[in-house]
């Protein structure tokens, strides 16, 4: 892939999937802390894996996802079995292994991120920032990781805390409005946002915040 290429944002629900990790080292180790903090199902197959990965079960990571998340296979990636899974990130920093993952994935149409090699990516991994249920991520087309997260740093800053709570009041007023029958897209919810009810969960005044969206959503209903 071209740096100049254009990808397509989207976000994946790997939540239960199988998704495999080639390579031990602290790339790999971020790819499965990433993975596993998404309720993925984990293989990582190396000769060696880097402390960081055993470092995840000291950090709670594993403790909170239920069933067997993280499968460690201390051995040589095998040829052909990224075909067996939803994702595959290879991160071995060894061409030969890392172009063998990728050959094999496409070949199987799965979707495949090699680290550090754009040009043999059909999936690049932007650089996130989450607040609950909400994701702010920054993508650069794998021209520049550092770029992405520096603006990634830099957008989180400037959108401060409590944007899950902003979401979760949001995801209340819409329930209700579709609940009604009524299309989602009947209130103005941009308004309400540019309104000052951010301010009002930044602050903690959620009741508050919820009854200017009911006020909003009643007012679009009269109408």
């Amino acid at each position: 892939m071209s740096p100049a290429d254009r990808v397509y944002p989207v976000g994946l629900v790997v939540a239960g999937r199988r998704c495999l990790v080639v390579g031990g080292g602290a790339v790999a180790a971020r790819k499965v802390a990433g993975l596993l903090d998404c309720g993925a199902s984990v293989t990582v197959v190396a000769p060696e894996v880097h402390d960081a990965i055993a470092a995840l079960a000291a950090r709670g990571t594993l403790a909170a996802i239920s069933g067997d998340p993280l499968d460690v296979q201390l051995r040589p990636y095998r040829a052909g079995e990224a075909g067996g899974y939803r994702l595959v990130i290879a991160a071995t920093g060894d061409p030969a292994v890392d172009g063998a993952v990728h050959h094999d994935a496409e070949a199987a149409g799965v979707w495949v991120n090699s680290a550090d090699d754009a040009a043999h990516c059909s999936a690049l991994l932007p650089a996130v920032h989450r607040d609950g249920t909400v994701s702010v991520a920054v993508s650069t087309g794998g021209a520049s990781p550092a770029l992405a997260s520096w603006l990634r740093d830099r957008v989180a800053a400037l959108l401060g805390p409590g944007l899950d709570q902003l979401a979760l009041v949001l995801a209340e007023g819409r329930a209700a409005v579709l609940a009604e029958g009524r299309a989602s897209s009947s209130v103005d919810w941009r308004g309400l946002l540019d309104g000052g009810l951010p301010e009002l969960v930044a602050e903690g005044r959620l009741e508050e915040a919820r009854a200017q969206v009911n006020a909003a959503i009643g007012a679009r209903g009269n109408q």
